[in-house]
């Protein structure tokens, strides 16, 4: 979900010259947090926090300065809400953002939308209560503030400290050891006394279970036709045209359309009940971001290598396949137990109007 086409299972630290102190090691693996000491690190200064004044809209809190904001360390943070590797960094930033409240910390949530129906604020207030974001959240419609950091990438965090510097940033996910290491370093410069250094623990469930990246061989995929990989359908992708898809025996990684679609720029639009979406893919878990159309919900049914999901079903869908499309979001459709191996997945939509934009994987 990151810009650049950077997938989940690539992790991005860019210490930009930091020298951590002797004897300090941090591991490269995106699947186990890294491991710190207390010792100080010697961050550099990056940048000047940026101006936050491009916001369109402030939701959890009044507009915040970064004028105002000196003297305390912030955590700003980039998501958009239908972004997978975002949801799995989610449980360490809620963790930070409850944990230091309270000792000078600061975390700014700026939503810089991905997808167009992530510009909708009531979808994105919606969403954000059912995640548990209560820090501020800066609506970043336009790409102001994104523009102002420079930034590329969803998920991505920048550590400001109280002198309204940037010491440090993350791409990606991973390394929350270490991410939570440079906020207790900045709230010690910044004469708070008496940070512990023990890090936060987190108990993630759904969409926030981190990746299972040893068995991870599927990318995420874009199904709009403005950046689609590996169609398989005979005839290839349309582009702002209606027609009729027919699925083909599939390798792995590759996917198709049976029945009567209209393939945008952001995604692929059911004309009538019955269209199925077939990928072919070796993760533990698929995810696919939906959204309902203009009829309010869109029932489907889901099948993996031609059968009911079981145990393998995703939380949005039950043992037998079955699930509704009721808002713009991303759908967990597939979880599936080990042994992982190639499997075909399959999704049939019951009514039509549906709108299919992104597969993700875990």
């Amino acid at each position: 979900m990151m810009k650049a086409l950077i997938t989940a299972a690539v992790s991005f630290a860019l210490l930009a010259g930091a020298v951590v102190a002797a004897n300090q090691t941090l591991a490269e693996d995106n699947n186990v947090t890294q491991k710190t000491t207390p010792a100080a690190m010697q961050l550099p200064v990056e940048g000047e926090f940026p101006s936050l004044s491009g916001a369109t809209e402030w939701l959890n809190s009044k507009p915040l300065t970064a004028a105002e904001l000196r003297g305390k360390v912030v955590l700003v943070e980039f998501w958009t809400y239908s972004c997978v590797n975002w949801r799995r960094t989610l449980p360490y930033v809620r963790a930070w953002a409850q944990k230091y409240k309270d000792r000078g910390l600061v975390v700014i949530g700026v939503h810089s939308p991905e997808f167009s129906f992530e510009k909708n604020v009531d979808y994105v207030r919606r969403e954000a209560g059912k995640m548990g974001v209560s820090y501020p959240i800066a609506i970043d419609n336009d790409f102001a503030v994104w523009s102002a950091f420079g930034n590329e990438y969803w998920p991505a965090l920048y550590f400001v400290d109280a002198r309204g510097r940037i010491r440090h940033h993350k791409f990606g996910e991973g390394e929350y050891d270490l991410s939570e290491s440079v906020i207790q370093q900045l709230l010690t410069e910044a004469g708070v006394k008496g940070v512990a250094h023990e890090v936060s623990s987190v108990d993630p469930n759904g969409f926030e279970v981190a990746a299972d990246w040893n068995d991870l061989k599927s990318p995420e995929t874009y199904i709009g036709y403005a950046r689609t990989e590996n169609f398989a359908s005979p005839g290839g992708l349309g582009s702002d045209d209606r027609r009729e898809y027919a699925i083909p025996p599939l390798g792995l990684n590759r996917w198709a359309l049976s029945g009567d679609w209209t393939a945008e720029r952001e995604f692929v639009a059911l004309g009538k009940a019955g269209g199925r979406i077939a990928y072919r893919f070796h993760a533990r878990d698929l995810n696919l971001i939906l959204g309902p159309g203009a009829g309010g919900s869109v029932r489907f049914r889901v099948f993996l290598d031609g059968r009911p999901p079981g145990p393998a079903a995703g939380v949005d869908v039950n043992a037998a396949g079955y699930g509704t499309v009721t808002e713009p979001r991303m759908y967990q459709l597939i979880r599936q137990p080990k042994p992982i191996v190639d499997r075909e997945f399959e999704i049939e939509f019951l009514d039509p109007g549906v709108a299919a934009y992104d597969f993700t994987f875990g």
